[in-house]
């Protein structure tokens, strides 16, 4: 298949502002020619993209495709009965624009988002690419143990809803090497406490720095990064020392703390939107009707510390990576980080980055993430200018995945 794509506005994921209107000559899944005109090679499908800005796909590098808001019900299914409402989710992320996700933890004790990976790559259902962590490894009692929402009378031996919960290094050794047997990309673990867990709090640590160093120098070893669940701050220094190549949230990280992992070369995954829409909305009675009362309680105890970690995120110089945390609200609303972000302090270009160059270094997807010959031609155009108006992004009405268009204007 042959694509010629006209008139648009180019942005190749590197530079600081669009290099102006360019063609792009499609040939197969890469790349083949970007320039001021290019004429159509005969059978080519010619696309006019004149009014829009093309961008490289985007990626979400913290999702949760089989969780949705309302948790109890999802955790009442079977695994096949999540997965397969698992594919109209996967069909709105791509159709998002965000072509690659990582996905960060199932409420299964099973691994069917290894099995959706596999069946998108595979050309059985149509989604984002996926990178994916099974489970989260988790003390017990942190954020990954869901047994405190069950009453001790009605557990089971053993405990299911711990989940992958796993203490002390040769137990967290073990689990490590069980989710990387399953055939897991990348491993990942909770460092401290959360919000929307019942029996912590994010400013806890519940890793002790042996626990942290075993479980990633184990999925090291074995070829695969670790990425913590981490808001606190001692959560994060731990995590860090210990060699992780990202950190999820960080958003009660001191300024001094964010100054460590630019030293370290290590990338955050901010996810804004969920995080500081609640802090913002802390008295908004109608907004928390319905939701967990322990929730909203920790979100008032922390609300300043989370204003102002947003605040030293975008005055700092770290690698920002596009991560959402989509499934802790409705998946559609994914694309929302990025007007959170810019509504920080972030720059329109930074965001933009942070889902494409960025995110593939992150990810280490050295095909992806830019516009340029030979690269997989991941491409995505939207109505607008996102530099002028990051709103843009919620309004992808163009996606291409490997060649392939799965939605156009």
């Amino acid at each position: 298949m042959v694509t010629l794509l006209t008139g648009a506005t180019v942005w190749d994921g590197l530079a600081d502002s669009p290099v102006g209107v360019r063609d792009i000559l499609v040939e197969g899944d890469r790349i083949s020619r970007i320039a001021e005109t290019i004429a159509a090679p005969d059978g080519a499908q010619v696309i006019d993209l004149s009014g829009h800005t093309v961008t490289p796909g985007f990626m979400d590098c913290h999702t949760h495709v089989t969780i949705t808001p309302a948790l109890v019900p999802v955790l009442a299914r079977s695994s096949a009965a999540t997965a397969l409402a698992t594919i109209p989710i996967l069909e709105t992320l791509l159709g998002n624009g965000f072509t690659t996700i990582r996905d960060l933890m199932t409420a299964d004790l099973g691994y069917n988002t290894l099995d959706l990976r596999d069946a998108i790559a595979a050309g059985i259902i149509a989604g984002p690419r996926m990178l994916v962590a099974p489970h989260m490894i988790s003390a017990r009692g942190g954020h990954g143990d869901f047994s405190a929402t069950l009453a001790d009378e009605f557990q089971g031996r053993p405990r299911l809803l711990e989940m992958s919960a796993a203490d002390g290094c040769e137990e967290i050794r073990s689990r490590v090497r069980t989710e990387i047997r399953a055939g897991a990309d990348w491993i990942k673990f909770g460092a401290t406490g959360g919000f929307s867990s019942p029996s912590d709090d994010p400013s806890q640590t519940t890793y002790s720095q042996q626990e942290m160093d075993a479980l990633v120098s184990t999925a090291r070893d074995l070829g695969r990064p670790a990425t913590p669940h981490c808001y606190g701050d001692e959560g994060v220094r731990r995590a860090v020392r210990a060699g992780v190549r990202s950190i999820e949230h960080g958003n009660l990280a001191t300024a001094e703390t964010l100054q460590m992992m630019v030293e370290h070369g290590v990338y955050l995954v901010p996810t804004q939107y969920t995080i500081l829409d609640d802090a913002r909305r802390v008295d908004d009675d109608e907004y928390w009707a319905g939701k967990p009362e322990y929730k909203r309680r920790k979100f008032r105890i922390h609300q300043k510390a989370l204003l102002d970690g947003a605040e030293h995120l975008a005055n700092s110089e770290i690698k920002l990576a596009f991560g959402t945390d989509a499934g802790m609200f409705p998946h559609a609303e994914n694309w929302k980080e990025f007007p959170m972000m810019v509504s920080t302090g972030i720059t329109p270009a930074r965001a933009l980055k942070a889902a494409t160059s960025v995110a593939a270094e992150m990810l280490q997807l050295s095909d992806l993430g830019v516009l340029e010959p030979s690269k997989i031609a991941d491409i995505i155009a939207m109505p607008g200018d996102p530099f002028t108006d990051i709103d843009a992004t919620g309004c992808v009405d163009f996606v291409m995945k490997e060649g392939i268009i799965y939605k156009k204007p």
